[in-house]
């Protein structure tokens, strides 16, 4: 019987559990989950694209230097999804305003979610991918984004809310790649790996 295995070692570069649960599905599972701190703060006039594809990479190699002689030879997966409206970045929700905020700058409009994937190969180089998915909320009333902070699932999410829960009822349109919205791009991802 001829073996399947892959002996390279995989790192995911975040605490995510979207992002683990997102590689669980298309049968990817890490041989370790080593969360980067890093600073999530835009530069000064910084594009979305290019925040997404920054912060992805700082991920990867914070990770890759805490790794550098426990895990030689291993793979590191890193990612970041940022939510855009225009030029405009907006913030992982962190207070009930912010997501207030947040979801009142996408009612009833079109926005971009950015994907930044690093792949940090055994060898040290990096490679890049920048996934953009388009969505489209339909316009919501107070009492849709008074309901949508009770349930709490706007915490800790890009854009003030998560696709994959309860602001799924807002969503009118999706052009893109789902998976990229909920944490990483399966096909993406798949194809880097």
């Amino acid at each position: 019987k001829q073996n399947h295995q892959n002996p390279q070692q995989l790192v995911l570069a975040s605490a995510s559990p979207r992002r683990l649960a997102l590689l669980g599905q298309i049968h990817i599972i890490p041989d370790q989950i080593l969360p980067a701190e890093s600073a999530e703060t835009p530069h000064h006039h910084e594009r979305p694209n290019d925040y997404a594809l920054r912060m992805a990479r700082e991920k990867a190699l914070l990770v890759a230097k805490r790794l550098a002689a426990a895990r030689a030879g291993a793979f590191i997966l890193a990612g970041d999804t940022v939510v855009a409206a225009g030029r405009r970045i907006l913030p992982k929700a962190e207070t009930e305003q912010q997501a207030r905020d947040c979801l009142s700058i996408l009612s009833g409009r079109r926005h971009r979610v950015y994907g930044g994937i690093t792949l940090c190969l055994p060898d040290g180089s990096l490679r890049h991918r920048l996934v953009t998915s388009h969505v489209r909320f339909r316009q919501l009333s107070l009492l849709d984004i008074d309901h949508y902070i009770d349930s709490g699932d706007w915490q800790g999410k890009a854009g003030g809310y998560a696709i994959q829960g309860l602001a799924a009822r807002f969503v009118r349109a999706i052009n893109g790649s789902y998976s990229n919205i909920v944490g990483f791009s399966l096909y993406d991802v798949a194809a880097m790996l």
